[in-house]
Formats: C-alpha cells, structure tokens, sequence
C-alpha cells in the first residue's frame, strides 16, 4: 500500500487515493535534510561549472610569471600558483572537468551495464552463466591497473579518459539489473507481453528496464563520484587530464607538489572536491531510502 494519500468522502464512505510511486519518493525525499543539501549543493557546483567561461575572472591558461605564486588577496580570491595562474579560475574551470568526467563515463557504464545485466537477466540459462562469468572474471582484474594500462596503450586524451573509466565501472550495475530483471520477469505483466508476442527487445526496454529505474538511479548517483576519485587519482598520477587543462585532482596533484610553501594550492581544490563527493553521496542514499518500497508508512 502507498505511504500517502489523498482522502474522498462519496455518500459517507471515504475513498482513499493512493500516492504515485515517484511522488511517494518525492515526498520522502524532500523530508531528508541531507539529500536536500546535498541535491541543492551539487546543483549550485554544476550550475557555476555550466556559465564558467561567462564568470571566471580569468583564462585557466592565463600565465603572469613576474607575478608567480601569491596567497589570497583582493585581486586573486584564491591565490595565483607558481607561473601566476589564477587558482579560481582554474578550480572552476576543473570543476567543468571532473565533472564531464564524472557524468559522461557513468553514462557510458550505465549504457553498458544496463543492457548487458538485462539481457543475462532476461534470456537466463546457459546464457546468463556464460555472460556473469565474463563479469566474475573481470571483476579479478585490478580495475586501476586496468584504467591504466588502457590510457597508456591507446593515448592520454579526455575522450578515451571518458570510455576507459566507462569501460570498469559497468560491472556493478550489470548484477544489480540483472537481479531486478531476473525477478520481475515472473511477474504478470511480462508474462501477459510474452502472450500477446512482443519480441525481447520490446519487452526488456518497455516493461523490464523501466520497471528497475529505481535501483539503477540510486546507483548511478553513487557510481559518480567513485568515477571522480578514479578520475583524480589517474590524474595524481598523471595519467589523466593533461596540462595545460585542469580538474580537481590535477589541481590537487600540483598542490600536493608544493604544500608547504603554497598551501592554498592543495587546500581549495581538495574542499571542492569533498564537497562534490559528500554531496553526490548524501543524494545517492536519499535516494535509496525514498526509493525503498518496504520504507516505513507515515
């Protein structure tokens, strides 16, 4: 039965209207202070990375070498680094970076994810034992090393950055589409399209797949910032965005080089990105929480 409803009066009986399934989860997650905070805060991050060129004081790659590196002050709210980069403009333009990162190579493990644990799911047998110890097998492999070994084979360029990343975040999300498939495909509505004889396709992507959304956002939320740590470490390393672009764990790595003398330099783009990171994590459980059908009544 629904969490909420609306209440009718018709000839002294009262006729109860059962609340949507997603305005249910609405309902709950607006009453979540921390996915409230963390929905606005990230919307807030992703809003200043989209109008970044329209704002930024400066060029991310406007150098002022007399100028060098400088703490805070009135004309560089955030410091200059060694060849007198403005730290602002460079932290938001970075935002733009890790977070396209993040964004685009969660899509790419969900496209992949998402079709590969529904077909397993669906068609089952010999097929699905064959397709999930393809992804057992993978899961052995050090997805880092693998990330690597990919940039290093293929080139350093954002694109490839986009589908290496892609290319091991996927796993997860197969097992888990594959076990919603797996037991809604007993139920009667999939039986009633198997009946009426809607092809596979038709009936994974029309009744199956949409039918899972909810596990699938509330893990999407989570797999972003997973895939923004990744993107940062790579970067640490030096394996990832490429000079004289920046992203936070670039802006980072060269903070990190010159820590004690500039401090600055490590301490803002490591706040931006916690930040992000708690925020998109605070959302990612409101979500499974309001998503949640056995969540408690009101």
């Amino acid at each position: 039965m629904p969490s909420a409803a609306t209440s009718e009066i018709v000839e002294g009986i009262v006729i109860e209207e059962g609340a949507s399934l997603w305005g249910d989860a609405l309902r709950r997650l607006a009453k979540n202070r921390l996915a409230l905070f963390g929905l606005i805060t990230l919307s807030a991050i992703a809003f200043v990375a989209l109008i970044t060129p329209a704002i930024a004081p400066y060029p991310y790659d406007a150098q002022d070498l007399e100028y060098g590196a400088q703490s805070p002050n009135a004309e560089h709210w955030l410091g200059t680094d060694r060849l007198g980069r403005d730290l602002l403009s460079r932290l938001m333009y970075g935002g733009r970076i890790s977070l396209m990162v993040g964004f685009a190579a969660t899509a790419v493990s969900l496209l992949v994810g998402v079709l590969y644990g529904a077909a397993a799911g669906y068609f089952g047998g010999r097929l699905d034992s064959f397709m999930m110890r393809i992804v057992d097998i993978m899961y052995a492999l050090p997805f880092t090393i693998f990330v690597i070994i990919l940039m290093v084979f293929f080139g350093k360029n954002i694109i490839l950055l986009f589908l290496a990343i892609g290319a091991v975040e996927w796993l997860t999300m197969a097992r888990i589409v594959r076990g919603q498939v797996r037991s809604l495909k007993e139920k009667e509505f999939v039986e009633a399209a198997v009946a009426m004889g809607l092809p596979s396709h038709t009936i994974l992507t029309r009744h199956l797949i949409p039918n899972a959304l909810g596990p699938i956002i509330v893990y999407a939320t989570l797999t972003i910032p997973n895939v923004m740590l990744l993107e940062a470490f790579l970067s640490f390393l030096g394996l990832g965005v490429q000079a004289p672009m920046s992203s936070w764990g670039l802006l980072i790595r060269e903070g990190q080089e010159q820590m004690e003398e500039f401090p600055w330099l490590l301490i803002y783009p490591s706040i931006a990105l916690s930040l992000t990171l708690f925020s998109l994590n605070f959302l990612g459980d409101g979500l499974r929480d309001a998503l949640d059908p056995r969540a408690s009544k009101d």
